[in-house]
């Protein structure tokens, strides 16, 4: 069982969109970089709509997204997980990032799109709640196909269709 600890946000305080994962994979760990599996879409996508692809190196993928007001993060903080799946994570090790404080400091996000339905069910479980009590701001969410090499239902192109809803979101 390996102890999985998040990342810091890719973000800007003038960020207008919030993209939220689950939890990084092994990949991810080990490269200390979001998406880093060399199979999974999330920056191919991100390359055909914000030219911010994987021809870049990761620094200026993540300035290319914060350019466009676009912020990365995950749901969660830290969990116990063996492998990469979300399915594997045990429930009762997940530690939920600090959602309060990050809507405090990034008051300009409207939009949250998961990557994902695991990503979409924490937040929605463990986050959405406490914003609830503690927030009078509300937000347009929105569920998107995983950029998971896992998630083999949609091909590229097709997940590209659907992601585009952020594109359009930032113009």
């Amino acid at each position: 069982m390996a102890h999985c600890q998040s990342f810091p946000p890719i973000a800007s305080p003038t960020a207008r969109v919030l993209i939220l994962g689950s939890m990084p994979g092994v990949a991810s760990l080990r490269h200390q970089q979001y998406y880093a599996h060399p199979r999974n879409a999330f920056w191919p996508i991100m390359g055909a709509l914000f030219d911010a692809g994987l021809e870049y190196d990761y620094a200026t993928r993540c300035a290319r997204l914060i350019a466009h007001g676009i912020a990365v993060w995950d749901v969660l903080r830290q969990c116990e997980r063996p492998g990469s799946l979300d399915a594997a994570i045990l429930p009762e090790s997940m530690v939920v990032n600090d959602f309060l404080g990050f809507f405090a400091s990034h008051c300009y996000i409207e939009r949250v799109y998961f990557n994902g339905g695991t990503a979409e069910r924490l937040f929605r479980q463990w986050a959405s709640p406490q914003l609830a009590l503690h927030s009078a701001k509300t937000f347009c969410c929105k569920r998107l196909p995983s950029t998971s090499p896992a998630h083999a239902g949609l091909s590229l192109d097709e997940k590209i269709t659907a992601w585009r809803v952020i594109r359009d979101d930032t113009l």
